[in-house]
């Protein structure tokens, strides 16, 4: 996950209406484009949570006592910072618009047939 976090810093969090012609761009198919932006969005999610669980178990600290809740500021500040990052929808969206997704087929299927 090159830097995904400092580019993702400039892109509004909000979901934004989009042009289905561009979004179907070269594949003239919107299920091939999506089922390309949904794959990306997993891989991202994935990747995210991983990092944060990392983030935050380096702050965490075990205690027996199960009455004792510490609030740490660190472990405070890396969730809201993972808080305010775009859905990974929104990211994977972005890049498969600006062409930064790369895709392949296993093998290419037909589904009817051309007579």
């Amino acid at each position: 996950m090159k830097d995904i976090k400092s580019k993702v810093q400039s892109l509004n969090p909000s979901i934004q209406p989009k042009n289905m012609d561009v979004l179907i761009g070269e594949h003239k198919n919107i299920y091939e484009s999506l089922a390309i932006i949904t794959k990306r969005a997993r891989q991202l999610n994935i990747d995210l949570k991983k990092e944060l669980y990392q983030k935050l178990e380096e702050f965490a600290e075990t205690s027996e006592a199960i009455e004792e809740i510490h609030e740490n500021k660190e472990q405070i500040e890396i969730s809201k910072f993972y808080e305010r990052i775009p859905n990974p929808v929104i990211i994977s969206m972005d890049e498969f618009l600006n062409d930064e997704v790369h895709y392949r087929y296993n093998e290419k299927k037909k589904y009817f047939d051309e007579d």
